[in-house]
């Protein structure tokens, strides 16, 4: 069953090898932005048997797509603002997800909805979850179930008993946004998409009037090449208005940045077995039950105008989210409890509302110019309709027939077999002569390529010991994110391809050695190299933290801002105006 054949790697010898077919072939797509929603429009397109070339500036999910709330979820909350179209499509996703797509990546998730008002609450909230329950189908997850409050607090006993009447339950999903997005990218490429990060684009490639490629410029070495395609699609989300700007095209749509922040908190900080929705007098504030030891709290919802590459969490968001929980705990939780923090920007469109809370999550997607197309808003969950309306958008300018989309029927890399390999524990326990709790953490991070992370360690035991300062983790798992995922820096492994930066109180700083001695050999790293890597690291980490305790955006964002670049030749942001040697 194990013994399927090698997927796409994306590793040090498919990254030079991608950079020669860009500069030397011809593409049907090329895909600028490797968030999910790029990554969708590769798989999309290659799996039409489209020529398929997605580049990326940084690392996969890099951007919005690592910082999200993680959850394949309908948006509860948009049946109120009366978006059913919305919520209908992101529940069928939901549902593919779990039962086609990706059941090793993402998975059921129990919340309980406290309820506040005695007499028309109740009925209220049925009503919704009814819609909620049905409308996407819901096959895969039970349907709601009512609590007296005294079962609600048998549920979740942190919570105040004077913060509920009563309770609700109901159930949505959970899902590491950073290692499903990197799935999919590598997905398109087992499908023979060419994808290559740290590539920035810093021009575009014109005959008279219509775009015929992109000129790139590698973030490590600097080296430039051109990359000519039928058509480009910009997936940038947040950076969309910046490359319609280096296109010198207007646009049929603009993209503001609303930031979210979320902190991540042990799992003992919080009695309750389940995660909980509260309503604010904004929102909605999740506390999502986040692997076996910790929660994560969120969100925030506020303009942001600065760095887009870096969105920095201030104090006042830190406390804003403190604040909120507080009202309904037991024990209050304190700066001291928190383990990490992130804050990400949802590219919503703009010009539908001045706040960002009210912005609508539907997505837009036009022909900017002939041959350059342009996609935004959105939301995780629904990145898959996004990527197909985006491809069925640009087949106008591919000259050759543009089959329809196919990808509800193709499962991620690690889905096929995943079930079956999941009753295998014990047997796979036995094989590798690891905890069954270590096997189980393994499927449900790569599902059935378990055996090409494993077989990474053949000679070498101590790739199955944990990482010392970050046992959540086994030493190999860095290795095969080298190898095999697309990371190239430190960085990208600690809050990408693992959340040991948010999950440790440690920020991964007391890893972050230890990390960049494993990956060196794969990386070809010197001695100099590991020591830059970790200085680095530990850089961003420090910036990161003491951003946290500064007051405003401004002030966070300078901070965040000293940071050193792992990148070292990423532009920030491209110069409109290109000299000739870029």
């Amino acid at each position: 069953m194990t013994n399927q054949p090698r997927s796409q790697f994306l590793g040090p010898e498919q990254r030079e090898a991608a950079w020669g077919q860009l500069g030397k072939d011809t593409f049907d797509v090329i895909v600028i932005g490797g968030g999910v929603v790029g990554a969708g429009i590769a798989l999309d397109a290659a799996t039409r048997g489209l020529e398929v070339a997605l580049v990326e500036a940084r690392d996969l999910a890099s951007g919005t797509s690592s910082r999200s709330s993680k959850m394949f979820h309908g948006g509860l909350r948009y049946l109120e603002m009366l978006e059913f179209g919305l919520v209908r499509e992101a529940l069928k996703e939901r549902e593919l997800a779990l039962s086609t797509l990706a059941p090793h990546l993402v998975k059921p998730l129990k919340f309980l909805y406290p309820l506040t008002h005695l007499g028309w609450e109740r009925p209220y909230v049925t009503a919704g979850l009814v819609l909620y329950d049905t409308m996407g189908g819901a096959k895969s997850v039970p349907g709601q179930r009512h609590l007296t409050r005294s079962a609600a607090l048998r549920q979740a006993p942190g919570l105040k008993r004077d913060a509920l009447t009563g309770g609700v339950n109901y159930y949505d999903t959970v899902v590491d946004d950073a290692r499903h997005t990197m799935t999919v990218a590598r997905t398109a490429a087992h499908y023979g998409a060419v994808i290559r990060t740290s590539t920035q684009v810093v021009g575009f490639i014109k005959e008279a009037d219509r775009v015929i490629g992109i000129k790139v410029r590698d973030s490590e070495d600097g080296r430039t090449t051109e990359v000519r395609g039928s058509v480009v699609i910009n997936a940038t989300g947040v950076w969309t208005d910046e490359l319609q700007a280096l296109a010198n095209q207007r646009g049929r749509f603009h993209v503001r940045a609303s930031k979210g922040v979320h902190i991540v908190v042990p799992r003992d900080r919080i009695a309750s077995d389940t995660s909980i929705i509260l309503r604010t007098e904004k929102s909605v504030l999740f506390v999502i039950a986040w692997s076996t030891d910790h929660w994560i709290i969120g969100t925030t919802d506020t303009d942001w105008n600065l760095d887009l590459a870096h969105p920095a969490a201030t104090k006042s968001d830190i406390d804003y989210l403190l604040e909120r929980i507080n009202e309904v705990l037991v024990t209050p939780l304190t700066q001291a409890d928190i383990t990490g923090v992130y804050a990400g920007l949802r590219p919503l469109l703009a010009g539908e509302s001045d706040q960002t809370s009210k912005l609508s999550r539907e997505h837009a997607v036009a022909r900017i110019a002939p041959g350059l197309v342009a996609i935004a808003g959105g939301k995780y969950t629904t990145y898959r309709n996004m990527a197909y309306d985006a491809v069925d958008e640009a087949a106008q300018d591919i000259p050759r027939r543009v089959p329809p989309t196919i990808t509800e029927k193709v499962p991620l890399l690690g889905a096929d077999g995943y079930h079956a390999l999941m009753n295998q524990t014990p047997h796979l326990a036995e094989k590798y002569g690891v905890h069954p709790y270590r096997i189980q953490h393994l499927l449900n991070r790569y599902g059935s390529l378990i055996d090409e992370v494993l077989g990474l360690a053949a000679g070498k035991p101590d790739l199955l010991q944990p990482i010392t300062e970050s046992p959540g983790y086994l030493r190999v798992e860095a290795v095969y994110a080298a190898a095999a995922e697309a990371a190239l820096h430190l960085d990208d492994i600690m809050a990408r391809r693992t959340r040991i930066s948010i999950e440790y109180a440690h920020r991964g700083v007391d890893s972050a050695d230890e990390v960049a001695r494993l990956v060196a050999p794969v990386l070809g790293w010197s001695e100099a190299d590991i020591q830059r890597e970790v200085e680095v690291y530990n850089a961003r980490v420090k910036a990161e933290i003491e951003s946290q305790t500064q007051p405003d955006d401004a002030s966070a964002d300078a901070l965040r801002s000293e940071a050193p670049e792992a990148r070292r030749k990423v532009l920030d942001p491209v110069p409109l105006t290109q000299p000739e040697s870029v």
